[in-house]
C-alpha cells in the first residue's frame, strides 16, 4: 500500500512538472520573454552608452539592471487598450487552468488599462526568468552530467569530485528550472481573473446589457403569447365550428373559412413584425407596435365569430389613451378573452373598461365551465397579464368569485404622470417574473418573498398545486396561481 502511494504522488509531482498544463504554460511564459527582447536590447544600449566597457562581471550586473529598467516601458506600452485584447486571448489559451472569467475585450477605463499594465510586468518578468534560465540551464547541465574536460581549468577539489557531484548538480539545476516554471505558471493562473477579468464597472455595463436583452426576450415572447395564441385559438374553434355544421349549414362554414382566413392574416403580420425585431443586430429600443383600445370592437367581433358572446361596456375616450397604456391594455383584454376561450368555451362573458382621472380599469367576468379537458404547457396568460400591468405600475386580481360561479380578472392601469414615468422606464422594468416586481410591485401588493403554496384554478374551475404569489403586479382573489 505504501509502495501505491509512492507511486501515486511521483506520478502527480511529474505530472505537475512535465505534464501538458506546464509545458502550454512554458509557452505562454517563453511568450513573456520574447515580448520583453525589444525592452531589455532599448535598456541595455542606453546604459551600454551611459556605462561603456567596463570589468566583465560590471557587464553581466547591467545586464541584470537592463532587466529591471524594461520593465516601465513595458508597463507603459500595457497602456493601449489593445494589449488587454492580446494578453488576454494568450492567457486564455496558453496559461491553463486560469480559473475565473478572463476579459478579451480592449480595456476601455483607465482602471482596466493599470490593471492590464501590471499583469504585463508580471508576465514579461516571469517569463523573462523563466526563458533565461531556459536558454543557461540545459548546457549548463549537459556539462555538468557529461564532464568532457571542458572543466579542466576548475580547482583541483572539483575535478577529483566530479563524476560524483557533476552528475548531481546537473540533475539539481535542471529541476530548478522545473519548479521555477511550474512555480511562475501557477502565479500567472492564478493572478490573471484579478488582473485581466472584468473590473466592476464591466461586470455591471454587462448586467444591464443582459438585463436589456432579458427584457426584449420577455416582452417578445409575451407579444408571441398573446397574439399568435389567440389567432390560434380562435382558429381553432371557428374551424371546429365550421366542421360540425358544414353540411347542415354551408354558408356559416364558409364565413366561418372566411374568418379562420383573416385570423391567420392578422396573426402572420404580428408575427412577422416580432421575428424582424429578434433578427435585429442593433439592441432593440422600444416595445413592438401593436392594436391598441382603439380597435377593441374588431376584437370582439372575432370572438363573437367563435360563438363566444361579449357583453361590454366601453366608455368614451379610449382612442386618447397614451400609446403604451391603449397597447397593453388591449393585449391585457386580448388574453383574458383567450382565456375565456380556452378554458369555458363558447360561455358568455361582460367586459366592462372604466375610464377614470388618474386609472383605467378592466373588468371581465365569465362563468366557470366544468369537464374541459385541460390544456398542457398552460400559466403563461396571467402571468404575462400581471407583467403587463406591473410594467405600467398597476395593479392585477384574478380568480373565482366569491359565489365560486364565475372568474374575474381585474386590471387597473394608471394615467397621467404615472403612466408616462412608467412608459419611459419600461425597458429597464419589464424583465423576468423574478427581477423586475420589485420595481413595479403596486402600493399594497404582497411582497414577493412571502411566497406560500396555494390551489390554481382556472376558467374552467379546476385545481392544481401551484407556488403563488410569483407573478408581478398580480394577486389572485381567494386563491393563488396563474393560468394560460
Amino acid at each position: 500500500m505504501n509502495a501505491g502511494v509512492r507511486g501515486t504522488g511521483v506520478r502527480r509531482t511529474g505530472s505537475a512538472l512535465l505534464g501538458r498544463r506546464p509545458r502550454r504554460r512554458w509557452v505562454h511564459l517563453v511568450l513573456g520573454g520574447a515580448l520583453l527582447m525589444p525592452y531589455w536590447l532599448l535598456s541595455s544600449v542606453v546604459l551600454g552608452v551611459i556605462y561603456p566597457g567596463g570589468e566583465p562581471l560590471q557587464r553581466v550586473a547591467l545586464q541584470f539592471v537592463a532587466f529591471g529598467t524594461a520593465l516601465p516601458p513595458a508597463a507603459l506600452t500595457a497602456l493601449l487598450p489593445v494589449v488587454r485584447v492580446l494578453e488576454g486571448t494568450a492567457a486564455r489559451v496558453l496559461c491553463a487552468g486560469a480559473a475565473g472569467e478572463l476579459s478579451t475585450g480592449p480595456a476601455r477605463s483607465w482602471a482596466a488599462r493599470r490593471r492590464t499594465a501590471a499583469w504585463y510586468v508580471l508576465h514579461l518578468f516571469l517569463g523573462g526568468v523563466v526563458s533565461g534560465m531556459s536558454l543557461a540551464v540545459p548546457p549548463a547541465a549537459v556539462t555538468l552530467l557529461l564532464p568532457l574536460g571542458a572543466l579542466d581549468h576548475a580547482p583541483a577539489w572539483w575535478r577529483e569530485h566530479q563524476w560524483f557531484g557533476g552528475p548531481a548538480l546537473g540533475l539539481a539545476l535542471l529541476l530548478l528550472l522545473l519548479v521555477t516554471n511550474a512555480g511562475a505558471g501557477a502565479l500567472l493562473a492564478r493572478s490573471a481573473p484579478a488582473l485581466l477579468g472584468p473590473t466592476p464597472d464591466e461586470r455591471l455595463a454587462a448586467a444591464e446589457h443582459r438585463a436589456t436583452v432579458l427584457a426584449q426576450r420577455n416582452r417578445l415572447a409575451r407579444e408571441l403569447h398573446d397574439s399568435v395564441g389567440h389567432a390560434l385559438s380562435a382558429v381553432g374553434l371557428q374551424a371546429a365550428a365550421a366542421a360540425r355544421v358544414l353540411a347542415a349549414d354551408p354558408a356559416f362554414a364558409a364565413e366561418a373559412l372566411r374568418a379562420i382566413e383573416r385570423t391567420a392574416r392578422e396573426a402572420v403580420a404580428e408575427l412577422d413584425t416580432v421575428l424582424g425585431l429578434l433578427r435585429e443586430e442593433e439592441p432593440a429600443g422600444p416595445a413592438p407596435a401593436g392594436p391598441t383600445l382603439a380597435v377593441l370592437d374588431d376584437l370582439l367581433r372575432q370572438l363573437e365569430r367563435t360563438g363566444v358572446k361579449v357583453r361590454a361596456s366601453l366608455p368614451p375616450g379610449l382612442t386618447g389613451l397614451p400609446p403604451a397604456v391603449s397597447r397593453e391594455a388591449y393585449r391585457i383584454v386580448q388574453e383574458g378573452l383567450t382565456n375565456v376561450l380556452r378554458h369555458a368555451g363558447a360561455a358568455p362573458a361582460v367586459l366592462r373598461i372604466d375610464l377614470r382621472a388618474d386609472r383605467l380599469e378592466l373588468e371581465l367576468t365569465n362563468p366557470l365551465a366544468a369537464g374541459r379537458p385541460p390544456r398542457p404547457g398552460g400559466g403563461r396568460g396571467l402571468r404575462g397579464i400581471g407583467e403587463r400591468a406591473a410594467v405600467l405600475r398597476g395593479g392585477c386580481e384574478a380568480g373565482p368569485t366569491p359565489d365560486g360561479g364565475h372568474w374575474r380578472l381585474a386590471v387597473r392601469l394608471p394615467l397621467g404622470a404615472d403612466a408616462e414615468t412608467a412608459t419611459n422606464t419600461a425597458t429597464a422594468t419589464d424583465t423576468d417574473t423574478d427581477t423586475a416586481p420589485l420595481r413595479s410591485r403596486p402600493a399594497g401588493a404582497p411582497r414577493r418573498g412571502a411566497r406560500r403554496r396555494g390551489r390554481h384554478h382556472d376558467n374552467a374551475g379546476r385545481t392544481s398545486p401551484v407556488d403563488g404569489a410569483g407573478t408581478p403586479g398580480y394577486r389572485n382573489s381567494g386563491t393563488a396561481g396563474t393560468n394560460g
